[in-house]
């Protein structure tokens, strides 16, 4: 038998066994002790472990080999240059619309600047609006110049939102920017577009070749304006802006080029000479002057639409391929002598005018076609002090009326001196003496005076100024105001002439494979009859009808009109 101590020291260990099995898990806390038992151990609960980031994936790269770029993108020009018509827009800007020939190159949409490129690294440049001096002066074909992106296109060089130059398949858009003239042939040293071989023709023969696969080659029209004329440069500013306002319509398959010349004849026929090898048509020049030196030149072989007369327009002889359209003061003169005579036929006609050049010719011209007609002309020039008529003059004018009953008065007069000449007349005893006038007599909607002084004055002026609200004069923007004052109605004129001319040189080219181009346009200068390619050049214009009503001049209706 084991002895009492060694029995007692086992059933304290076979106790304390006991106990620890019949004990609760211990409490874990952050940091702290606690006991196992009464004579246990301390123990310290284990930290609990940070979370570790997942690792990112690797990025994928795509292991097929990089297409190259198809064939050469055919390329469409189109020369900006809205200064003018679109004040904010930046002047002489030449843009190029690139597309490539392939849909699915390489480079996606391009719309959203991510994965077009519009630089030669690929990466999308955020546009500029403004432009920078660098783009001006020429060289965004290393693609680095600022204001060109896969976003909007030409949206930073231009100023304007203008050409997208986005396509939508490659994403890629290229704008050059040639400073001075804009042309693709480079007559302010521009180079010419490599690729495209120049080669005169009409627009059929070009847009022919084009269908049968041949590079696109537009029609070039080039546009001689004296812009750098002090006296004249309000004058051309206002031709060149409905010029390419026309052509911003209808330019397809065009391209204009503006060469600025002086106004000095010489310089204007040396400025002829150089760009009639770069042109397929010049229209211009603009002075008589400088119509005069380029009609006598013997250098006109390809189509000249001069903007004016010569200065011995009755008996010049005009080179086949030139022909006259400019606004003529004659013109109107002549036309309603006819109008005159139908409505008062055997009557005796006062010509009215004053002392100013331009008062003599339209005075000369009506009592010359009056004559013709077999009618009597009797020649009146007033004197003028400070804009106001002779009193003197015009009491003795109303005592030749008194005397021949039955009379009708020319006015080759502004719109305030008729104003007198009206009021002066229409006092009795001599009543309502008809009379009649060009557009001289109209100021324009911004200077018309309301009342009735004018009422029954009847004058010729064209749709652009007497039916602002025809669908053919519609269609064009209105002459946008300059910074120093609204357009008087004289460079309204021209603006409106700028459009006709425009139409007037679309429609030849289109007709040039043909013998002869004959054709009538319902102008916003009016009625125009053109006969271009058979010996001499014929163009005429026929006016609108007018009468004064509330001191506004009214179209008369067909059924109005004699």
């Amino acid at each position: 038998m084991l002895p009492i101590k060694v029995k007692l020291l086992l059933v304290c260990l076979v106790a304390g066994l006991a106990s620890a099995c019949n004990s609760p898990m211990p409490q874990m806390s952050c940091g702290t002790s606690g006991p196992l038992c009464a004579s246990g151990p301390a123990v310290t609960s284990a930290p609990v472990p940070k979370a570790v980031p997942l690792p990112k994936p690797a990025p994928v790269y795509s292991t097929a080999p990089r297409r190259e770029m198809g064939p050469p993108a055919e390329v469409e020009v189109f020369p900006v240059d809205l200064a003018g018509v679109m004040p904010s827009a930046q002047p002489r800007l030449k843009v190029e619309n690139v597309t490539p020939l392939e849909p699915d190159t390489v480079g996606g949409s391009g719309a959203d600047g991510r994965s077009g490129s519009s630089d030669a690294h690929g990466s999308p440049q955020q546009g500029n609006a403004a432009g920078t001096q660098e783009d001006q002066a020429g060289g965004a074909d290393n693609g680095n110049s600022s204001g060109v992106s896969g976003v909007s296109g030409v949206s930073g060089v231009s100023g304007v939102s203008g050409v997208s130059g986005v396509s939508g398949t490659s994403g890629t858009s290229r704008a050059t920017v040639a400073a001075g003239t804009a042309t693709v042939s480079g007559l302010s040293g521009g180079a010419a577009l490599p690729g495209a071989a120049i080669a005169p023709g009409s627009l059929a023969t070009k847009a022919a070749a084009t269908q049968q696969g041949a590079p696109a080659v537009p029609y070039r029209i080039g546009l001689l304006l004296p812009l750098r004329s002090d006296a004249l440069r309000q004058a051309s500013e206002a031709l060149r802006a409905g010029f390419l306002a026309a052509w911003e319509r209808d330019r397809q398959g065009v391209e204009v080029s503006v060469i600025e010349t002086g106004d000095a004849a010489p310089d204007v026929l040396a400025s002829y000479t150089e760009a009639l090898p770069q042109q397929d048509m010049i229209v211009g020049p603009l002075s008589r002057s400088a119509v005069s030196a380029v009609a006598n030149s013997r250098k006109v072989a390809k189509p000249t639409i001069a903007l004016n007369y010569p200065d011995n327009r009755d008996t010049a002889s005009l080179p086949p391929q030139m022909m006259l359209i400019g606004l003529s003061i004659e013109d109107e003169a002549r036309q309603m002598a006819d109008w005159a005579s139908r409505e008062q036929p055997g009557a005796t006609a006062y010509v009215v005018g004053g002392s100013v050049a331009w008062q003599r010719r339209s005075a000369g011209a009506f009592a010359a076609q009056w004559q013709r007609v077999g009618l009597s002309a009797k020649m009146v020039e007033l004197s003028t002090a400070n804009g106001y008529l002779n009193d003197g003059e015009l009491v003795a004018l109303r005592g030749k009326l008194q005397m021949e009953p039955g009379a009708v008065v020319f006015a080759a007069l502004d719109p305030d001196q008729t104003r007198q000449l009206r009021i002066a007349l229409a006092a009795p005893p001599l009543g309502d003496v008809p009379i009649y006038g060009t557009s001289s007599l109209n100021p324009g909607r911004s200077r018309q005076i309301a009342g009735t002084e004018m009422d029954g004055v009847r004058l010729l002026d064209m749709p652009w100024q007497l039916q602002r609200d025809h669908p053919a004069v519609m269609v064009y923007p209105q002459l946008a105001p300059g910074s120093e004052r609204k357009p008087d109605a004289d460079m309204e004129r021209l603006y409106a002439l700028g459009i006709d001319a425009y139409r007037v040189a679309r429609e030849i080219a289109r007709q040039q494979d043909q013998p002869t181009a004959k054709f009538r346009l319902d102008g916003v200068t009016g009625q125009l009859n053109v006969s271009f390619g058979d010996g001499t050049a014929r163009f005429e214009r026929r006016e609108l009808q007018a009468v004064y009503k509330n001191g506004v001049p009214v179209p008369l209706t067909l059924s109005q009109q004699p």
